[in-house]
């Protein structure tokens, strides 16, 4: 099945979410809060139920998190999150800071995707005509 741009976009930005809120290893209740009225927006265009997909994603994050992959499997969100870089930018910072406090750990993800994955999107505030396949 072929997704959507703004499909994969979410898709992404759910695992960008989950993967910044259980890198530093403590989930608060705020962070949990924060997803949920995130996930509740989006614009969900797949057969396959929002809930099922999230918890998908936890599991997936937790074995990238759990074999140290953490770094390679942000990388892999690059070419979807593109589609929305301000977005993304824009709940990874507020999911890693709703808590009060941000980790060294989130902090050396939000400094990946702001000077490497997003860098060029978020300088320019365009999104590419055509949708990178790039993985990494």
């Amino acid at each position: 099945m072929q997704l959507s741009p703004q499909q994969a976009f979410n898709q992404a930005l759910i695992r960008l979410s989950v993967l910044l809120y259980q890198v530093d290893k403590k989930v608060t209740l705020s962070e949990q809060e924060y997803l949920e009225s995130v996930l509740e927006k989006l614009d969900w265009q797949s057969p396959i139920c929002r809930e099922a997909f999230f918890n998908d994603a936890i599991y997936q994050t937790r074995q990238a998190l759990d074999a140290g992959q953490e770094i390679d499997y942000l990388r892999a969100l690059k070419g979807d999150l593109l589609f929305d870089a301000d977005k993304a930018m824009e709940v990874a910072i507020a999911i890693t800071g709703v808590d009060g406090e941000r980790s060294d750990e989130e902090t050396e993800l939000l400094s990946l995707l702001t000077h490497k994955l997003l860098a060029k999107a978020l300088v320019n505030g365009t999104r590419p005509l055509v949708e990178p396949a790039e993985t990494n």
